[in-house]
């Protein structure tokens, strides 16, 4: 049995991290507003831990 969907869903999963984490740093780079770079970073923080529980869920269904 293949788990495709979950393989989608965990990448889409990790390209979310990978783009909140470059925005944000581009915008520190290029001494944008110091605010926005903090929220990107939380939004960074939360979509890594949303990337962790997919991941482990599909590590538990996997067996």
């Amino acid at each position: 049995m293949t788990f495709q969907p979950f393989n989608i869903l965990m990448g889409i999963a990790m390209a979310a991290v990978v783009v909140v984490l470059i925005a944000g740093l581009a915008n520190m780079l290029r001494g944008g507003n110091a605010s926005m770079s903090q929220n990107l970073m939380r939004w960074r923080v939360g979509l890594q831990f949303l990337a962790i529980i997919i991941i482990m869920g599909v590590a538990w269904v996997r067996g």
